[in-house]
Protein backbone atom coordinates (compact mmCIF):
# COMPACT_ATOMS: atom_id res chain seq x y z
CA UNK A 1 0.00 0.00 0.00
CA UNK A 2 1.45 3.33 -1.02
CA UNK A 3 1.94 6.03 1.57
CA UNK A 4 -1.03 8.32 2.16
CA UNK A 5 -3.66 5.85 0.94
CA UNK A 6 -6.03 3.84 3.10
CA UNK A 7 -7.74 0.56 2.31
CA UNK A 8 -11.26 0.80 1.00
CA UNK A 9 -13.83 0.57 3.83
CA UNK A 10 -15.96 -2.53 3.94
CA UNK A 11 -19.65 -1.80 3.65
CA UNK A 12 -21.57 -3.40 6.50
CA UNK A 13 -25.25 -4.00 5.89
CA UNK A 14 -27.50 -2.63 8.62
CA UNK A 15 -29.53 -5.14 10.60
CA UNK A 16 -33.20 -4.47 11.26
CA UNK A 17 -33.54 -5.64 14.87
CA UNK A 18 -37.25 -4.82 14.90
CA UNK A 19 -37.84 -8.00 12.91
CA UNK A 20 -35.76 -10.19 15.19
CA UNK A 21 -37.59 -13.03 16.90
CA UNK A 22 -37.62 -13.36 20.68
CA UNK A 23 -34.94 -15.79 21.76
CA UNK A 24 -36.08 -19.05 23.27
CA UNK A 25 -34.78 -19.69 26.81
CA UNK A 26 -31.63 -21.79 26.79
CA UNK A 27 -32.69 -23.78 29.85
CA UNK A 28 -35.33 -23.82 32.54
CA UNK A 29 -35.64 -25.57 35.91
CA UNK A 30 -38.62 -27.63 34.81
CA UNK A 31 -39.71 -30.87 36.45
CA UNK A 32 -38.90 -32.87 33.31
CA UNK A 33 -35.21 -31.85 33.33
CA UNK A 34 -32.82 -34.73 33.96
CA UNK A 35 -30.71 -34.84 37.16
CA UNK A 36 -27.60 -34.37 35.03
CA UNK A 37 -29.07 -31.20 33.50
CA UNK A 38 -29.71 -29.81 36.99
CA UNK A 39 -26.16 -30.49 38.23
CA UNK A 40 -24.53 -27.11 38.94
CA UNK A 41 -20.85 -26.46 38.26
CA UNK A 42 -20.05 -23.64 40.72
CA UNK A 43 -20.85 -24.06 44.41
CA UNK A 44 -20.76 -21.40 47.14
CA UNK A 45 -18.16 -22.38 49.72
CA UNK A 46 -16.39 -20.94 52.74
CA UNK A 47 -12.91 -20.10 51.53
CA UNK A 48 -9.75 -20.46 53.64
CA UNK A 49 -9.42 -17.47 55.93
CA UNK A 50 -13.13 -16.58 55.84
CA UNK A 51 -14.69 -16.46 59.30
CA UNK A 52 -18.03 -18.06 60.11
CA UNK A 53 -20.95 -15.74 60.81
CA UNK A 54 -23.79 -15.77 63.33
CA UNK A 55 -26.58 -17.99 61.96
CA UNK A 56 -29.25 -15.27 62.32
CA UNK A 57 -28.91 -12.63 59.59
CA UNK A 58 -30.65 -9.31 58.95
CA UNK A 59 -30.29 -8.46 55.27
CA UNK A 60 -31.14 -4.98 54.01
CA UNK A 61 -30.61 -2.86 50.91
CA UNK A 62 -30.02 0.79 51.88
CA UNK A 63 -27.12 2.44 53.62
CA UNK A 64 -29.36 4.37 56.09
CA UNK A 65 -30.99 1.14 57.29
CA UNK A 66 -27.62 -0.59 57.52
CA UNK A 67 -26.06 2.25 59.54
CA UNK A 68 -29.00 2.45 61.95
CA UNK A 69 -29.15 -1.31 62.45
CA UNK A 70 -25.42 -1.33 63.21
CA UNK A 71 -25.87 1.54 65.67
CA UNK A 72 -28.80 -0.12 67.45
CA UNK A 73 -27.01 -3.47 67.59
CA UNK A 74 -23.90 -1.78 69.00
CA UNK A 75 -21.67 -3.09 66.27
CA UNK A 76 -17.98 -2.61 67.06
CA UNK A 77 -16.12 -4.74 64.52
CA UNK A 78 -14.97 -3.36 61.19
CA UNK A 79 -17.10 -4.54 58.27
CA UNK A 80 -16.08 -7.48 56.14
CA UNK A 81 -16.95 -7.46 52.46
CA UNK A 82 -18.61 -9.74 49.94
CA UNK A 83 -18.25 -8.16 46.49
CA UNK A 84 -18.73 -4.69 47.99
CA UNK A 85 -21.56 -5.75 50.32
CA UNK A 86 -20.69 -5.22 53.99
CA UNK A 87 -21.48 -7.63 56.81
CA UNK A 88 -20.80 -7.13 60.51
CA UNK A 89 -21.52 -8.99 63.76
CA UNK A 90 -23.88 -7.39 66.26
CA UNK A 91 -26.07 -8.22 69.25
CA UNK A 92 -29.65 -7.44 70.27
CA UNK A 93 -31.18 -8.57 73.56
CA UNK A 94 -28.26 -10.91 74.05
CA UNK A 95 -28.63 -12.61 70.67
CA UNK A 96 -25.75 -12.71 68.20
CA UNK A 97 -26.68 -11.40 64.74
CA UNK A 98 -25.09 -10.70 61.38
CA UNK A 99 -26.11 -7.43 59.69
CA UNK A 100 -25.66 -7.22 55.93
CA UNK A 101 -26.08 -4.47 53.29
CA UNK A 102 -26.47 -3.30 50.60
CA UNK A 103 -27.56 -6.31 48.53
CA UNK A 104 -29.52 -4.39 45.90
CA UNK A 105 -31.27 -6.23 43.07
CA UNK A 106 -32.21 -9.89 42.71
CA UNK A 107 -29.04 -11.33 41.10
CA UNK A 108 -26.72 -9.65 43.60
CA UNK A 109 -28.96 -10.40 46.59
CA UNK A 110 -29.10 -14.09 45.61
CA UNK A 111 -25.29 -14.25 45.28
CA UNK A 112 -24.88 -12.63 48.69
CA UNK A 113 -27.37 -14.97 50.35
CA UNK A 114 -25.72 -18.03 48.78
CA UNK A 115 -22.38 -16.96 50.22
CA UNK A 116 -23.86 -16.10 53.62
CA UNK A 117 -25.34 -19.59 53.80
CA UNK A 118 -21.91 -21.05 53.03
CA UNK A 119 -20.54 -18.94 55.92
CA UNK A 120 -23.15 -20.26 58.36
CA UNK A 121 -26.43 -18.33 57.88
CA UNK A 122 -29.45 -20.45 58.84
CA UNK A 123 -32.23 -17.86 59.15
CA UNK A 124 -32.56 -14.56 57.29
CA UNK A 125 -34.84 -11.65 58.07
CA UNK A 126 -35.10 -9.18 55.19
CA UNK A 127 -35.80 -5.49 55.79
CA UNK A 128 -36.62 -3.64 52.58
CA UNK A 129 -38.57 -0.84 50.95
CA UNK A 130 -41.27 -1.19 48.30
CA UNK A 131 -43.71 0.73 46.15
CA UNK A 132 -47.41 0.32 46.89
CA UNK A 133 -49.78 -0.73 44.09
CA UNK A 134 -52.85 -1.09 46.36
CA UNK A 135 -54.92 1.97 47.15
CA UNK A 136 -55.27 1.05 50.82
CA UNK A 137 -51.52 0.76 51.33
CA UNK A 138 -49.90 4.16 51.83
CA UNK A 139 -46.45 5.64 52.33
CA UNK A 140 -45.27 4.79 55.85
CA UNK A 141 -47.28 1.55 56.07
CA UNK A 142 -45.58 -1.80 56.58
CA UNK A 143 -46.11 -4.92 54.47
CA UNK A 144 -45.64 -8.47 55.71
CA UNK A 145 -45.26 -10.48 52.49
CA UNK A 146 -47.20 -13.73 52.32
CA UNK A 147 -45.60 -14.72 49.02
CA UNK A 148 -43.49 -13.24 46.23
CA UNK A 149 -44.54 -13.33 42.59
CA UNK A 150 -41.50 -13.59 40.33
CA UNK A 151 -41.07 -10.88 37.73
CA UNK A 152 -37.30 -11.14 38.07
CA UNK A 153 -34.83 -13.26 36.15
CA UNK A 154 -33.11 -14.87 39.13
CA UNK A 155 -35.79 -16.76 41.07
CA UNK A 156 -36.71 -19.07 38.12
CA UNK A 157 -33.20 -20.55 38.40
CA UNK A 158 -34.02 -21.69 41.93
CA UNK A 159 -37.53 -23.06 41.61
CA UNK A 160 -39.94 -24.49 39.09
CA UNK A 161 -42.29 -22.19 37.25
CA UNK A 162 -45.39 -23.17 39.24
CA UNK A 163 -43.71 -23.22 42.67
CA UNK A 164 -45.08 -21.09 45.51
CA UNK A 165 -42.41 -18.64 46.65
CA UNK A 166 -43.35 -18.08 50.28
CA UNK A 167 -41.66 -17.07 53.53
CA UNK A 168 -40.75 -19.43 56.34
CA UNK A 169 -43.83 -19.86 58.54
CA UNK A 170 -42.00 -19.56 61.85
CA UNK A 171 -40.22 -16.31 60.95
CA UNK A 172 -43.41 -14.95 59.40
CA UNK A 173 -45.28 -15.62 62.65
CA UNK A 174 -42.59 -13.86 64.73
CA UNK A 175 -42.96 -10.74 62.59
CA UNK A 176 -46.78 -10.88 62.58
CA UNK A 177 -46.92 -11.17 66.37
CA UNK A 178 -44.81 -8.04 66.75
CA UNK A 179 -46.84 -6.08 64.21
CA UNK A 180 -50.17 -6.80 65.90
CA UNK A 181 -51.32 -4.03 68.18
CA UNK A 182 -48.65 -1.62 66.96
CA UNK A 183 -49.27 1.98 65.97
CA UNK A 184 -47.99 1.65 62.39
CA UNK A 185 -50.58 0.39 59.85
CA UNK A 186 -49.54 -2.91 58.32
CA UNK A 187 -50.85 -5.29 55.68
CA UNK A 188 -50.21 -8.94 54.82
CA UNK A 189 -50.27 -10.02 51.20
CA UNK A 190 -48.32 -10.81 48.04
CA UNK A 191 -45.41 -8.83 46.57
CA UNK A 192 -44.29 -8.63 42.94
CA UNK A 193 -40.50 -8.71 42.45
CA UNK A 194 -38.99 -7.07 39.38
CA UNK A 195 -35.52 -6.47 37.97
CA UNK A 196 -36.51 -3.30 36.15
CA UNK A 197 -37.00 -0.36 38.52
CA UNK A 198 -37.49 2.05 35.63
CA UNK A 199 -39.95 -0.20 33.76
CA UNK A 200 -42.82 -0.16 36.25
CA UNK A 201 -45.45 0.62 33.63
CA UNK A 202 -49.14 1.42 33.88
CA UNK A 203 -49.87 -2.02 32.47
CA UNK A 204 -47.74 -3.69 35.13
CA UNK A 205 -49.44 -1.74 37.92
CA UNK A 206 -52.91 -2.71 36.64
CA UNK A 207 -51.86 -6.34 36.29
CA UNK A 208 -50.55 -6.38 39.86
CA UNK A 209 -53.77 -4.82 41.13
CA UNK A 210 -55.85 -7.47 39.33
CA UNK A 211 -53.84 -10.18 41.13
CA UNK A 212 -54.19 -8.64 44.58
CA UNK A 213 -50.54 -7.62 44.84
CA UNK A 214 -49.78 -5.06 47.56
CA UNK A 215 -46.37 -3.80 46.46
CA UNK A 216 -43.39 -4.08 44.13
CA UNK A 217 -39.82 -4.76 45.23
CA UNK A 218 -36.59 -5.94 43.59
CA UNK A 219 -35.24 -8.85 45.61
CA UNK A 220 -37.81 -10.81 47.56
CA UNK A 221 -38.74 -13.57 45.09
CA UNK A 222 -35.07 -14.40 44.58
CA UNK A 223 -34.28 -14.43 48.31
CA UNK A 224 -37.26 -16.62 49.21
CA UNK A 225 -36.42 -18.98 46.34
CA UNK A 226 -32.78 -19.29 47.42
CA UNK A 227 -33.86 -19.92 51.01
CA UNK A 228 -36.28 -22.63 49.94
CA UNK A 229 -33.73 -24.41 47.75
CA UNK A 230 -30.99 -24.27 50.39
CA UNK A 231 -33.26 -25.24 53.28
CA UNK A 232 -32.87 -22.12 55.41
CA UNK A 233 -35.57 -19.91 56.92
CA UNK A 234 -36.35 -16.55 55.28
CA UNK A 235 -39.04 -13.93 55.82
CA UNK A 236 -39.36 -10.20 55.20
CA UNK A 237 -40.75 -6.89 56.37
CA UNK A 238 -41.19 -4.13 53.79
CA UNK A 239 -41.63 -0.42 54.35
CA UNK A 240 -43.75 1.46 51.79
CA UNK A 241 -41.50 4.21 50.44
CA UNK A 242 -43.59 5.27 47.44
CA UNK A 243 -47.04 4.93 45.90
CA UNK A 244 -47.84 3.75 42.37
CA UNK A 245 -51.49 2.72 42.63
CA UNK A 246 -52.82 5.86 40.86
CA UNK A 247 -50.43 5.16 37.95
CA UNK A 248 -48.44 8.24 38.93
CA UNK A 249 -45.36 8.07 41.14
CA UNK A 250 -45.44 9.58 44.63
CA UNK A 251 -42.29 9.26 46.76
CA UNK A 252 -41.96 9.62 50.54
CA UNK A 253 -39.52 12.59 50.38
CA UNK A 254 -39.29 13.40 54.07
CA UNK A 255 -42.72 12.04 55.00
CA UNK A 256 -43.27 11.91 58.78
CA UNK A 257 -45.23 8.62 58.58
CA UNK A 258 -42.35 7.11 56.61
CA UNK A 259 -39.75 8.21 59.19
CA UNK A 260 -41.82 6.90 62.10
CA UNK A 261 -42.53 3.58 60.37
CA UNK A 262 -38.86 3.14 59.50
CA UNK A 263 -37.80 3.52 63.14
CA UNK A 264 -40.48 1.00 64.14
CA UNK A 265 -39.37 -1.44 61.46
CA UNK A 266 -35.72 -1.29 62.51
CA UNK A 267 -36.49 -2.31 66.07
CA UNK A 268 -39.15 -4.80 65.07
CA UNK A 269 -36.79 -6.69 62.76
CA UNK A 270 -34.15 -6.77 65.51
CA UNK A 271 -36.70 -8.06 68.04
CA UNK A 272 -37.84 -10.80 65.65
CA UNK A 273 -34.23 -11.78 64.86
CA UNK A 274 -33.38 -12.07 68.57
CA UNK A 275 -36.46 -14.22 69.18
CA UNK A 276 -35.62 -16.43 66.21
CA UNK A 277 -32.10 -16.91 67.54
CA UNK A 278 -33.32 -17.65 71.07
CA UNK A 279 -35.96 -20.18 70.01
CA UNK A 280 -33.99 -21.64 67.07
CA UNK A 281 -36.81 -20.93 64.62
Amino acid sequence: MSQGKFPKEKVIKAVDFSKAKRAEPLFSCSSDSSPDDQDVLIHPVREPGEEAIAPTVILTFTQPDYRDLCRLAQVQAHPRQLWGCAYRPGTWEGASLTIVAPALGAPFAAMILEKLIALGARRVLVLGWCGSVASGVRIGDLILPTRALPGDGTSPHYCQEDAEIVPHQGLYDLLATRLEGGEVPWHAGPIWSTDAFYRETRGLIRSCQARGVLGIDLELAALFAVGRLRGIAAAALLLVSDELFTCTWKAARGSDPFRRARQTALRLILDAAAAAEEHHV
